[in-house]
């Protein structure tokens, strides 16, 4: 299969696209992807799945909104030669591109106010243990293989930051954000890593 556009655009907030959406990724020699940042998680993950990450070039046309426009300004969307960049994972088969988030299991309202019980590792720094609000989760894109933590114990108190490679979570039930899209089930485990061994390629 040669060259495949999907156009993603009419995903809305929250929302990722259906597997049939996005299935002719996987046998793609180049692609083009209209949409947010969900929709790019997407494909990579396809490609990711048929070990196919370094081998197809994928160009992006980010939405307008603000999650979009911040991803394509860090990776140089529209700027420079096509690139390698790092791929952050996690261990339920999903990938990472902008903001991941682990708070209390529930609907996502008030999310503030409830707390929740956990034990996390930053490579080996214990950055929680015992009541969190919620850890944020980024990849550092001006680094290699690198994600950047942030803990949050109390709303409106200082929060912690760690920058590594590995994030590792033991917690209560909670509620995993991946790039705005919630995990369909509320997990005790969960961890998220720079993959050294993996790369995609993003053509500006």
């Amino acid at each position: 299969m040669a060259s495949v556009q999907l156009d993603l655009r009419r995903l809305e907030p929250g929302q990722a696209p259906r597997p049939t959406d996005v299935a002719a990724a996987g046998e793609a020699e180049s692609l083009r992807v209209r949409g947010p940042v969900p929709g790019l998680a997407a494909v990579l993950t396809v490609l990711l799945k048929a070990q196919r990450t370094s081998l197809v070039p994928v160009a992006w046309e980010p939405a307008d909104d603000k999650a979009s426009l911040a991803l394509a300004r860090d990776i140089g969307v529209g700027t420079g030669e096509p690139r390698d960049l790092c791929l952050v994972r996690d261990d339920h088969g999903g990938v990472l591109l902008h903001h991941g988030r682990v708070q209390a299991d529930g609907d996502g309202r008030r999310s503030l106010s409830r707390r929740l019980g956990l034990q996390a590792h930053h490579d080996d720094i214990k950055v929680a243990d015992g009541e969190i609000t919620r850890i944020d989760v980024r990849p550092v894109w001006r680094a290699v293989d690198t994600i950047g933590v942030t803990v949050m114990t109390l709303p409106l108190r200082p929060t912690r930051h760690t920058s590594g490679r590995a994030l590792q979570i033991a917690s209560d039930p909670a509620r995993v954000l991946r790039d705005g899209v919630a995990y369909p089930r509320p997990v005790h485990r969960w961890t998220w890593y720079a993959d050294d061994r993996v790369r995609w390629r993003l053509q500006p």
